[in-house]
């Protein structure tokens, strides 16, 4: 019995180290699917709009996400079973890869929203462009038919 005891612990003891080494392969892995630094800092685009969408585009964390998912899934498994020595650390670091992606889907939210109004912006301040042109133009045709007629009634 004491065999199969001892067995059992060696078991035991050989899952907890993967499902530690579990967890910090899918830390690793949410911190590799992050935006780089330089992948939201340089974009090229043409125009405020491009610039938006490219900057959205690369603010997408949802494979991060997938990976901190893993990577809470094995560590929530591995606490409950109590298979850490010191689980404080990979709290830590799960609970900073969270954070990040908190602050990295805030800023995408925020992109995608001045993404779709950039657009309707442009075309409230053409359209009022187009307006006061109409207008000056009125206004310039009024003060011509008003100085014809006072040439006429001079004449």
């Amino acid at each position: 019995m004491s065999q199969a005891t001892f067995d059992d612990d060696d078991l035991f003891e050989d899952a907890a180290s993967e499902m530690r080494e579990d967890v910090e392969a899918s830390l690793d892995e949410a911190r590799a699917a992050l935006p780089a630094a330089d992948a939201i800092w340089e974009v090229d685009a043409d125009n405020t709009l491009g610039v938006l969408n490219a900057l959205r585009s690369a603010l997408d964390v949802e494979d991060a996400e997938e990976h901190l998912v893993d990577a809470k899934k094995w560590y929530t498994m591995g606490e409950r079973a109590d298979a850490f020595e010191d689980a404080e650390d990979l709290a830590e670091e799960i609970e900073g890869v969270e954070d990040l992606i908190d602050d990295v889907t805030g800023a995408h939210e925020e992109v995608s929203d001045l993404a779709s109004t950039v657009p309707q912006l442009r075309s409230a301040l053409e359209e009022f462009e187009t307006d006061d042109e109409a207008e000056d133009s009125d206004e310039g045709e009024s003060d011509a038919e008003a100085d014809a007629d006072a040439e006429e009634a001079e004449a």
